[in-house]
């Protein structure tokens, strides 16, 4: 049976995603932004650092900790995001973005605590996440190492290299998951490379693999609750997003992958956000009536 989360820690986890949303509105401006993208892998950023990994403040330099890797790099203001409501970082640092003076900037940064590889380059993190995993294994480590991966970044043939050394390996304290929001830069994944099933292809690659609703917490929840699936393999976590989620101006459309706003729309956007949310849990609570 599934872990069931209360609704109040549900409505806790929507609080933390709605507050980092607006952090990644707020970075898209004076040079923008990856905006589309960051939005739609917020939510499982969010269930993965509060409800799922070993890793916190205070955990950043334990060697027995959990391990996080960003490979779709550009998605990493909703990591800059988080970790400034985690207190990992200021939150006036997040002013700072593509300024001279500090370290925010389009892509992760290891100066950045918390961020564990400079990644941007896609297709790199699953090797790098591979070669942590089985490290762990070495020195006898009881960890998690999560690597979280673009549905357009899996073309890259790295990927899959990795996937089948990952296999072979059996390494079963690696989990790789995928953003699954149909996008890759500005074309939809099923028109310029069709990726079609995405959890056949890690299958076949000695991998269990399931799919699951990727802005729905308690569907996120029952998916990672049962992890591991099984000893001796690898797993993926398939999550099905909508780019640019929370801002319906600019959901699903092909060029708002990355954004550049003026501060009077960056305003404008934050409105659309709080009163997107608002509107859900209405409609959430009429339904639970």
């Amino acid at each position: 049976m599934d872990k069931k989360i209360s609704q109040e820690r549900i409505a806790e986890l929507e609080q933390l995603s709605l507050s980092v949303r607006k952090h990644c509105i707020g970075m898209a401006t004076g040079g923008g932004c990856f905006l589309g993208a960051s939005l739609s892998c917020t939510d499982i950023l969010v269930y993965l650092y509060k409800e799922y990994l070993n890793i916190s403040k205070d955990l950043l330099k334990d060697p027995k900790r959990d391990f996080f890797f960003l490979s779709k790099g550009h998605d990493v203001p909703a990591l800059y995001g988080l970790f400034a409501e985690l207190g990992f970082i200021e939150r006036e640092r997040l002013r700072n973005h593509l300024k001279t003076n500090d370290n925010i900037y389009w892509h992760p940064n290891t100066k950045i605590p918390g961020i564990e590889f400079h990644s941007g380059s896609l297709g790199h993190c699953l090797s790098v996440g591979m070669g942590v995993a089985y490290n762990s294994r070495l020195e006898h480590i009881d960890n998690k190492v999560a690597v979280l991966l673009g549905d357009g970044e899996i073309n890259e043939g790295s990927v899959w290299e990795a996937a089948l050394v990952a296999g072979a390996l059996e390494l079963d304290n690696l989990i790789a998951i995928v953003d699954r929001n149909f996008f890759q830069a500005n074309f939809r994944t099923e028109e310029l490379i069709p990726l079609r099933s995405i959890e056949e292809k890690f299958r076949a690659f000695g991998w269990f693999a399931t799919l699951v609703d990727g802005h729905d917490y308690q569907a996120l929840n029952g998916a990672f609750s049962k992890l591991p699936l099984g000893k001796g393999k690898p797993m993926v976590v398939v999550c099905e997003t909508k780019r640019g989620k929370g801002l319906p101006s600019i959901e699903e459309k092909a060029n708002r992958w990355f954004c550049n706003f003026s501060p009077e729309e960056i305003r404008d956007l934050e409105e659309e956000l709080v009163t997107k949310q608002q509107a859900t849990i209405t409609s959430e609570e009429i339904i639970a009536r």
